[in-house]
C-alpha cells in the first residue's frame, strides 16, 4: 500500500513538473527549491520523458535540462542524460545530442555491455538508437579508446542496429592508425554481414591499411571492387595505391596509376610526387628522383621532398649534394627542422664525423630547432661505437634535462657500448633502468652480457644474474630465461644452461618450446644424445611443439652445422615434436636444413 502511495506520489510531482515546465514559467519559484530533495534524478528522467512522449518542443525540454544543472545541489544521473539525447536526436537537433553525449562519455563508463543494454531499453527507436550509439563509436575512436568503440559497434550488432557509414569509417581508420591490419578486415567482413554498403570513404580506409600492411594483392582486389561497384577512386586512393607500389619498388606500376589518375582528370599533388621521390631515393635511384623532383609542375615542394633527397642523397654517400639541396632548400624559405638534421647527422656519425656532428648539434640549438629521440639516439649509438661512454651518457643527461625520455633504443645502444668496452657493472646497471622504465630486454640485448661473461670465463656470474634482478626488486619471468639459456647454448656452455634452468624450475617457472630445444640441441651438439632425447620426451610429455618460427630461427643461429642440424630435425619429427603442418610450412618455404 505504501509502495502505492509513493508511486501514485511521484506520478503526481511528476505531472506536476512537466506542468510547471509547458508553462514556462517560475521555475525558480516553484521548483528551484525543491531540486535535489524532492524532485530527484529519476523524477527528472520521467518528466523528460513525458515532455518528449508529449511531442513538446525540444527547445522547451532542452532549456529545463540545462536549467536543472546549473543548481548546485543536483547533478544529472547518466539515465536522464540520455534520455535527453535521444529527445534531442528525435528532434533532429544532433549538434546539442552529440555534444551532450561527448560530455557524459568522457565522464560516465558507457562501453560497459551492463550499461549500453540499460541505456538502450529505454528508448524502443531504432533509428534513434542508431545514430546515438553511431556518435558513441566515432568519440571512443577518435579518443583512441579503440576497445571501447569495438564494444558499442558488437553491441548494435548483437541488437540488430547499424552503425552508419562515418562510424564505421572512423573505427576502421582507428584500427589502421593502430597497425591492427586483421582486426580491420574482420570488422570489414562483418560490416558487410550487417549489410553496410562501403562507400569512397571506407574503401580508402581499407586501401590505407593495404598500404600499411604492404599488401599490393589486396589493394589491387579493392580497386576491382569499386570499379565494380562504380565506385569512383579519388586524389587520396591513387596517391594510397602510388605510394604502397614505391614502397614496394614496383615503379612501373606506380607509374600506370599515375597514367590512370591523368586519365580520370586529377592532377597529382606534392603528395604523389614525394611518394615517387621516396620510392627512388629508397632504392638508391637519385637520377630518377631528382628527374621526378625537376618534373614536379603545379605544386611547390614542400620540407618532406626536399628531406627525402637530402636522405637520399646520404644514404648513397653523396653528403656534398645533400648539403647543396639544403641551401637551396633555404632560398627557397624552407628551413630544415628537426627530421632534415637528424638525417644529416645520422650520415655524419655513421662516417664517425663526431666533431662536425657536434657542428650540426649546435647550429640546431641556434636555429632553435629542437632535437628529439632520434637526434640523441643517433649521438649516443656514435658515441657507443667509438666507446665514448662518458660522452654518451652526457648526450643522455642532456636528453633527459631536455624532458626526453630515453626509449628502448637508447638502452640497447649504451647497453652494447658498455659491453664492448667491457664495463659489466654499468651495462647491467643500464639493464635494470631499462626493466624499471618497463622496457624488455631481447634477446641480442642478453646476449652482450652473456658473450662477455663468457669471454671472460665468467659464466657463473650469467646463473647469478636473475637473482640480482630479483634483489633489485625486478621480476624475472621466463623470456630472462629463455635469452640467457638459449645464449649459453649457442656458445656451447650448457653445463651452466642446465643450472639456470634447473633454478628457474626451482621459482616455479615452466620452460617453453625455446629453451627445451635450445638445451635438446646443445646436448646434441655436445655429444650427448642421450640427455638430448630425454629432454625431447620431456618436451612430448608437457605437449610443447617446435614451430615454424623456432625451426626458422635455429636454423639461420646454426647455419654452420648442418650435418648436425639435419640429425636434430629428423629426430624432433621422430619424436612428434614438429607437426605435419608445420613441415609443410618448412618445405614449402624452403628453409629445411
Amino acid at each position: 500500500m505504501a509502495n502505492l502511495r509513493r508511486f501514485t506520489n511521484e506520478t503526481h510531482l511528476v505531472k506536476t513538473v512537466c506542468a510547471v515546465v509547458l508553462k514556462g514559467c517560475s521555475w525558480d519559484i516553484i521548483l528551484k527549491p525543491r531540486i535535489g530533495s524532492i524532485i530527484t534524478s529519476t523524477i527528472i528522467n520521467e518528466a523528460l520523458q513525458n515532455l518528449s512522449q508529449k511531442g513538446s518542443s525540444c527547445f522547451i525540454s532542452w532549456n529545463f535540462f540545462k536549467w536543472v544543472e546549473l543548481n548546485p545541489d543536483y547533478k544529472h544521473s547518466l539515465q536522464s542524460s540520455w534520455t535527453m539525447i535521444h529527445h534531442l536526436t528525435k528532434q533532429r537537433h544532433f549538434k546539442s545530442a552529440h555534444q551532450l553525449l561527448d560530455k557524459i562519455a568522457l565522464r560516465d563508463f558507457l562501453s560497459s555491455p551492463t550499461v549500453l543494454n540499460a541505456l538502450s531499453t529505454s528508448c524502443d527507436d531504432q533509428d534513434v538508437n542508431s545514430h546515438v550509439l553511431s556518435w558513441l563509436v566515432i568519440f571512443y575512436a577518435n579518443s583512441k579508446r579503440t576497445q571501447d568503440a569495438i564494444q558499442v559497434f558488437e553491441h548494435m550488432k548483437v541488437h540488430g542496429l547499424k552503425p552508419h557509414l562515418p562510424a564505421c569509417t572512423v573505427l576502421l581508420n582507428s584500427l589502421v592508425k593502430e597497425r591492427l591490419t586483421d582486426t580491420v578486415w574482420k570488422f570489414h567482413k562483418k560490416m558487410v554481414k550487417i549489410g553496410i554498403v562501403p562507400n569512397l570513404h571506407i574503401y580508402n580506409v581499407l586501401i590505407h591499411a593495404c598500404c600499411k600492411s604492404l599488401d599490393v594483392e589486396k589493394a589491387e582486389e579493392l580497386l576491382s571492387e569499386m570499379e565494380n561497384k562504380c565506385v569512383s577512386p579519388d586524389l587520396f586512393t591513387y596517391n594510397t595505391l602510388i605510394s604502397l607500389y614505391c614502397k614496394k619498388g614496383m615503379h612501373y606500376e606506380a607509374l600506370c596509376i599515375q597514367d590512370r589518375m591523368n586519365r580520370a582528370g586529377l592532377h597529382p599533388d606534392i603528395i604523389t610526387y614525394n611518394s615517387f621521390i621516396y620510392g627512388y631515393c629508397k632504392q638508391g635511384r637519385m637520377r630518377e628522383a631528382l628527374r621526378m623532383f625537376k618534373e614536379i609542375k603545379g605544386v611547390t615542394p614542400n620540407h618532406v621532398t626536399y628531406t627525402t633527397l637530402i636522405d637520399g642523397y646520404c644514404r648513397v654517400n653523396s653528403y656534398d649534394e645533400a648539403l647543396c639541396l639544403r641551401k637551396e632548400m633555404e632560398a627557397k624559405g624552407l628551413y630544415p627542422g628537426t627530421v632534415t638534421y637528424n638525417t644529416m647527422l645520422r650520415k655524419l656519425c655513421e662516417e664517425g664525423k663526431i666533431r662536425e656532428a657536434n657542428k650540426l648539434l649546435n647550429e640546431m640549438s641556434e636555429k632553435k630547432v629542437v632535437p628529439d629521440n632520434i637526434t640523441c639516439n643517433t649521438l649516443i649509438n656514435a658515441y657507443c661505437k667509438i666507446g665514448d661512454m662518458k660522452s654518451a651518457l652526457k648526450v643522455r643527461g642532456t636528453m633527459l634535462h631536455a624532458g626526453l625520455k630515453p626509449d628502448a633504443f637508447t638502452y640497447k645502444a649504451l647497453i652494447h657500448g658498455f659491453c664492448k668496452a667491457r664495463e659489466m657493472e654499468h651495462a647491467k646497471e643500464i639493464v635494470f633502468s631499462m626493466l624499471n622504465d618497463g622496457f624488455s630486454p631481447n634477446y641480442c640485448t642478453y646476449s652482450w652480457i652473456v658473450d662477455l661473461y663468457c669471454n671472460q670465463s665468467n659464466e657463473e656470474m650469467v646463473v647469478k644474474l636473475p637473482d640480482e634482478f630479483y634483489q633489485k626488486g625486478i621480476i624475472v619471468d621466463v623470456s630472462v630465461y629463455r635469452a640467457l639459456i638459449r645464449r649459453l647454448c649457442k656458445r656451447e656452455r650448457v653445463d651452466h644452461a642446465q643450472k639456470l634452468y634447473n633454478i628457474m624450475q626451482h621459482k616455479g617457472i615452466s620452460g617453453d618450446s625455446v629453451i627445451f630445444t635450445s638445451l635438446a640441441y646443445a646436448y646434441l651438439k655436445a655429444g650427448d644424445t642421450t640427455t638430448g632425447l630425454k629432454i625431447f620426451d620431456e618436451m612430448y610429455k608437457k605437449r610443447l611443439m617446435i614451430t615454424h618460427k623456432i625451426h626458422r630461427s635455429f636454423t639461420a643461429s646454426y647455419a654452420g652445422d648442418k650435418g648436425i642440424l639435419q640429425t636434430f630435425w629428423n629426430l624432433a619429427v621422430e619424436r612428434g615434436l614438429i607437426s605435419r603442418n608445420t613441415l609443410k610450412q618448412i618445405h614449402r618455404a624452403g628453409d629445411y636444413a
